[in-house]
């Protein structure tokens, strides 16, 4: 039977949320601090708050658009999350520095997908990260857009990463329940991310989330 996809449910704003995303079957929750653009942003001591309630193995991703080292470690001083994921490139320090400093924390770097530069991007990173988020930013606009914009990139681009990376990839952009079976059977990721695609009125909407977990479950049923 093909592998279901892991699950990340992102722009988590409470408790309240984190509980339904894994009620439904979240593996991983990403919680959003400071962003130059984009939905879900909450501050460091709620991203702590959230980061301390949810048991393991679930995995909590503390979104950064911080590019120096050293204050991303700070960052991460203060949330206590189990995974990094870094949404712009790193311009002061290194990927080596960041792991020595947070032993046991995963490192995720975002790779936004905008042409086929994006392969040559993400395999150059694939031996320095524990694993890739795809996503459908743009970091070339005067105020960067760098996650949560709820479009769709080109999944042949995305495909492409993911048969060439020796490492995890996450598929994120656009996606809900309409168009995640297609998704999947398209670029067959290890693991999704959603955030627009399963609320309303920026809140978490229980009856997309289930809706978007009922879809995935069924690619793995019928390819």
């Amino acid at each position: 039977m093909p592998t279901i996809p892991r699950v990340k449910i992102c722009c988590i704003s409470s408790i309240k949320e984190a509980r339904m995303a894994m009620e439904y079957g979240a593996s991983a929750l990403g919680l959003v601090s400071e962003m130059p653009s984009g939905p879900g942003v909450i501050s460091l001591e709620k991203i702590a708050e959230i980061a301390a309630f949810v048991p393991p193995p679930i995995a909590t991703f503390l979104l950064t658009s911080k590019t120096d080292v050293a204050e991303i470690i700070e960052q991460h001083r203060q949330c206590r999350t189990n995974t990094v994921q870094i949404v712009d490139r790193l311009t002061v320090g290194s990927y080596q520095d960041l792991k020595e400093a947070l032993p046991g924390i995963s490192i995720v770097q975002v790779v936004h997908v905008n042409d086929k530069d994006s392969i040559a991007e993400a395999k150059s990173i694939s031996l320095e990260v524990d694993a890739i988020l795809l996503d459908s930013g743009n970091k070339a606009v005067a105020i960067k857009e760098l996650g949560g914009t709820g479009r769709v990139h080109n999944w042949e681009i995305s495909r492409q990463i993911v048969e060439q990376l020796p490492i995890p990839v996450f598929l994120a952009g656009g996606l809900h329940s309409r168009n995640i079976k297609h998704a999947i059977r398209s670029v067959k990721p290890f693991g999704v991310d959603v955030c627009s695609g399963v609320r309303t009125n920026n809140q978490l909407d229980a009856k997309k989330l289930g809706l978007f977990f009922k879809n995935i479950h069924e690619t793995g049923q019928v390819r």
